[in-house]
């Protein structure tokens, strides 16, 4: 698209491979997601090494998007700087619509025939997560193929009303067995959990046949959870967090994760804990807390 300042708009794809449109990888969508767009780099480095080397299968295609919204990443706004859109919620898109529903038009129109697709995603709450991998349940979700990434977990979830304009919603409805990948950091880059997800996309290429690769980190053997069936830790007063468990800690019941403390005068507002034993799943990471924020999302 012609834009008002510098370059053009352009949203750039690398293909591996050729013949059928075996699987698409698509990384940020949102101005912040650096670990993401850090292991779309990684995918599309090895990709390259692997293709150089005759790895990708006789008759499959692999297309790799690195980012959907560069523009937003290089001003450091997490949506669509000039309208605060939401390019991940305006799929299937709208080719004679506002700026977002066209840019994912056009991105959704060239995902569209791939037997599966890969969207490098992140939460709407800040923090850090348990690397896994996520699917909406639509009835069309593919929980044996999600397993082939050999991520620590496998999350479903009953789609809300709004999600229906997600990609993910959107390729599984278009016939495309769709997965969001959850690399545990969205706004820094964490080199060994990069690794991992880096690693768990290959290891899925490798699982459908799509490329020749000897894997250099074994994989998980995925335990598949229910979203609404993890215990969920809000805060109940607003303040400075103090964060003291982190996602992938194991925690005992009744210890204290975390505690709120008043903005002027220190005095412990809240202490935050969780009454089961079990693993953090998510962790809030901010500084700053408002009143019923999420804080932590826990296995038991």
């Amino acid at each position: 698209m012609k834009s008002t300042y510098r370059d053009d708009f352009k949203i750039e794809g690398y293909h591996f491979g050729s013949g059928e449109k075996t699987a698409c990888i698509v990384g940020p969508m949102r101005g912040d997601e650096v670990q993401q767009q850090y292991i779309c780099s990684q995918i599309v480095r090895e990709l390259q090494a692997i293709e150089a080397k005759g790895g990708i299968a006789d008759g499959k295609s692999i297309l790799v998007i690195p980012s959907c919204n560069p523009s937003s990443m290089n001003v450091g706004r997490r949506f669509w700087a000039m309208d605060g859109t939401d390019i991940n919620r305006m799929f299937p898109g709208y080719d004679k619509g506002e700026t977002t529903q066209r840019i994912a038009a056009a991105v959704f129109k060239s995902l569209e025939g791939f037997k599966y697709g890969m969207q490098l995603a992140s939460f709407y709450v800040p923090g850090e997560f348990v690397p896994h991998i996520r699917m909406l349940r639509t009835g069309y979700e593919d929980i044996k193929s999600a397993e082939l990434f050999g991520m620590p977990y496998v999350t479903t979830r009953e789609p809300l009303p709004f999600d229906t304009t997600l990609l993910n919603y959107n390729w599984q409805i278009w016939n495309t067995s769709a997965f969001s990948v959850y690399a545990g950091q969205t706004d820094s880059i964490d080199v060994e959990d990069s690794r991992l997800a880096t690693e768990a996309v290959l290891r899925f290429l490798s699982g459908i046949g799509a490329i020749d690769y000897s894997l250099t980190i074994p994989g998980y053997e995925s335990l598949t959870l229910n979203e609404e069936n993890l215990v969920t830790l809000t805060a109940h007063h607003a303040g400075i967090y103090v964060r003291k468990r982190k996602a992938g800690d194991m925690v005992k019941a009744g210890e204290v994760l975390a505690t709120i403390l008043h903005p002027y005068d220190g005095h412990v507002l809240e202490e935050i804990r969780c009454e089961q034993d079990g693993i953090v799943f998510f962790s809030h990471h901010r500084p700053l807390v408002l009143q019923n924020a999420l804080l932590y999302k826990v296995v038991v």
